[in-house]
Formats: structure tokens, C-alpha cells, sequence
């Protein structure tokens, strides 16, 4: 894992600690840890989707619809075990459309069918949200999840924690992770090489929407409701979150590390623009700016590493 997006990290912190001395006060670091909980475990799942070179749209709508699923499923029963089930299974169906009708129905890029189902998940969240609007309530497990604390520690970060852990297992220690490496990196030879590409791409949206679902067990139990209108502009923050962390649109290549470090700038960044009194419409405008400035990079990057692998090549003998 490169020490790039670290560094950065690193810097960003002392630069902002300057800039405001109550950033980092254990307080606030605690509030940018169950603030950027959520970002964090959808971006793991983006990851995943970016190394195939593809995207995915969809993740803050199909997060909105998986809290009002589980807020559906609270009305019936207070079992959080069927709660989170059920808003785990609704991300995960969201994903699983994504990827199919993606692979199997041919389409030229995934961008087309996870617009699609960024629309139809947030219109059917609407319809089916009571009052079409924000429902109050969940388990109280849910609720400790993801609002309580342990140890002076937001219980989310732990839940943070297990995601990566879990994605670096899969990733580094199984077959399948070096399959997606394989098919973002060289889809042909992958192909030649007997990789399941399709089922490879089908895998790698079902896990970004399994993440949304995770995600939106953290937000629904921070809020303690579900709410259609939850995960406005997520996927933004996500992409953002991922390039940022230097994973390139161009496949193959990237550390599910980076993506966390990545979520976390997106997290110190809002929170230093919030405790300057900076306009919220300007920190939307800084996020853009930011992707903008990551992808130029990763170009930049894609374009000297082009360079030198020609002048290696030239001096072989």
C-alpha cells in the first residue's frame, strides 16, 4: 500500500489543526468518525465497482431505500436481526440488478443502468415511505450500532472496521480479489485466462450495494429512522472518497486502504469547512473541485508511468 494518500492525510490534519484549534478535540475527532462511518463503507464497495472500471450511481439512492425498508420491517417486528436482514437484502437486490442487467444485458457502461436505478430506487423509497417522508424509529440494537459509542469510541468505527477487514481478506487472500484485479486491469486476458469475468462484474456491484445496505444500518441507527430522502449526493462523496485515495478509473489498480484514507479527507475536509463558518453550498462546490483535481491527477499519473515504461523499454537490451 503506498504511503501517497497517508501523507496527505497526514498533512491535511496538522494544516486544518491549525487552521482551527477545536478540530481536534476528542469531541469533534469523535463527531468526523461517525460522520464519515457511512462514506467510508459505501466507498469500500465503490472501490470494488472502480477497479473493474466501472461505477456505480446508484449507492445513495439504494442505501435511502434499504433504511425505508427497514423502517417498514420495524413496523411489523422489533427484531433487529430481521431489520438489518432486510435493509442488508434490499441493498444487496439493488446491486445484484445493477450488475445483471449491466453484464447480461450488454449495455455499453455500467453509468447507464446505475442512473437508471438511482431513480427508480429514490422514486420507489418515496412511494413506499409512509407519508412519503422520514419514519421515526428503530431497534435499540440499531440504535447503539450506529449512534452509541464504546470505550469512548463511536460503535460505527468498529463497524468501519469490520467492513475492511472483511474487504481485505476477500481481496487479498481469495482468488476472487485477484479475478477483479484481472478484469479491471486487462479485461481481454482475462478473458483468455478463463476468469468468469461476467460473474466477476455481477459480484462487484452485489458487494457495493451489500455496503450501501451496511451503510444504511449505520445511518438509520445514528438517526434512529429511515428516510427516502437519506443519501443525497452519496455516491458523489464516494467516487470522491475512491480517486481521491488513488484508485484509477482505468481499472486494476488501487488499495481498499486508500479508499478508507480517501473517506476520511472527504469527512476532515466538510468538517474543517463546517467549524470555519464556510457556506454548505461551497463545500459542495470543494468536493467537486477536489474530484476534479484527483482525476487530473490520476491522468497525469497514468500519462508519466506510459512515459516510463517506454523508456524502460528502450533501454532493454
Amino acid at each position: 500500500m503506498a504511503a501517497g494518500p497517508l501523507l496527505i492525510l497526514l498533512l491535511l490534519v496538522v494544516v486544518v489543526s491549525l487552521l482551527t484549534p477545536n478540530f481536534l478535540k476528542p469531541v469533534n475527532v469523535g463527531n468526523i468518525v461517525a460522520q464519515t462511518a457511512v462514506i467510508a463503507i459505501v466507498a469500500i464497495g465503490q472501490h470494488l465497482v472502480i477497479l473493474t472500471r466501472g461505477i456505480d450511481l446508484s449507492v445513495g439512492a439504494n442505501l435511502a431505500l434499504a433504511t425505508v425498508v427497514g423502517a417498514l420491517v420495524y413496523r411489523v417486528t422489533d427484531s433487529a436481526a430481521l431489520v438489518m436482514l432486510a435493509m442488508l437484502l434490499a441493498g444487496a437486490a439493488v446491486g445484484a440488478v445493477n450488475g445483471l442487467v449491466y453484464v447480461f444485458g450488454r449495455l455499453p457502461h455500467p453509468f447507464i443502468i446505475t442512473l437508471a436505478t438511482l431513480s427508480i430506487a429514490r422514486g420507489v423509497a418515496l412511494e413506499v415511505a409512509v407519508g412519503h417522508t422520514t419514519m421515526r424509529g428503530m431497534p435499540a440494537e440499531i440504535a447503539v450500532l450506529g449512534g452509541g459509542n464504546l470505550l469512548g469510541i463511536p460503535s460505527s468505527f468498529f463497524v468501519v472496521a469490520g467492513v475492511v477487514a472483511i474487504a481485505l481478506i476477500v481481496v487479498r487472500a481469495m482468488v476472487w480479489g485477484r479475478w477483479i484485479y484481472a478484469v479491471g486491469g486487462k479485461p481481454e486476458a482475462a478473458v483468455q485466462m478463463g476468469i468468469p469475468v461476467k460473474w466477476v462484474l455481477v459480484s462487484v456491484y452485489v458487494i457495493s450495494g451489500l455496503c450501501a445496505g451496511v451503510g444504511a444500518i449505520v445511518l438509520a441507527g445514528r438517526t434512529e429512522a429511515g428516510s427516502p430522502l437519506y443519501g443525497n449526493l452519496l455516491e458523489l462523496d464516494t467516487i470522491a472518497a475512491v480517486i481521491i485515495g488513488g484508485a484509477s478509473f482505468l481499472g486494476g489498480r488501487g488499495h481498499i486502504g486508500h479508499a478508507l484514507v480517501g473517506a476520511v479527507m472527504i469527512g476532515i475536509i466538510r468538517n474543517a469547512l463546517n467549524l470555519l463558518n464556510v457556506d454548505a453550498f461551497f463545500q459542495m462546490i470543494a468536493i467537486g473541485l477536489i474530484i476534479v483535481l484527483a482525476v487530473e491527477a490520476d491522468v497525469l499519473r497514468n500519462h508519466l508511468e506510459a512515459k516510463v515504461r517506454v523508456l524502460q523499454a528502450g533501454r532493454a537490451p
